[in-house]
């Protein structure tokens, strides 16, 4: 991923560990809120992710399918910290350093993804590995989540 093109309205692709195009992220721009869509390489809708602004705290919401999360900054304790509530399944949570893309995503204590800069050399860009069997589309709509919120 490219985090330097975050910015709303802009679209960026995500790319296997091949260099292959596997996802889009099409940035909303006519929008009065944040809002992005993770689509396929063909154009297909996989998750929508809109940013919630009348709410006691920034949360973003993704819509996938029948799968609806919302992802929220912790309240109180740690900086960076995020919250993933996931309508009829498991809560997952983020954290580490999040601005500076070193972080894991966890579900019940085991690790699902890792994002790290380290792996790449390209200024703006890094990575999200994941483990075995995970809703890739989700976990990546999380890590756009947390890189929108975390920007600022």
């Amino acid at each position: 991923m490219r985090q330097k093109m975050m910015a709303i309205g802009d679209d960026f692709w995500i790319e296997d560990e091949d260099g292959n195009r596997a996802f889009k992220v099409n940035g909303k721009a006519a929008r009065m809120r944040e809002t992005f869509v993770l689509e396929d390489p063909r154009g297909q809708e996989l998750s929508k992710i809109q940013e919630k602004k009348l709410s006691v705290r920034d949360k973003m919401v993704i819509e996938r399918g029948t799968t609806r999360a919302t992802v929220h900054k912790r309240l109180l304790g740690l900086r960076d910290h995020y919250v993933i509530e996931v309508d009829g399944g498991e809560s997952l949570k983020a954290h580490g350093n999040v601005v500076d893309h070193e972080y894991e995503i966890e579900r019940a204590g085991d690790t699902v993804a890792t994002v790290s800069k380290k792996w790449f050399r390209i200024r703006d860009s890094y990575g999200v590995q994941l483990a075995e069997g995970q809703d890739i589309p989700l976990i990546l709509a999380i890590t756009v989540c947390v890189d929108a919120m975390s920007a600022g």
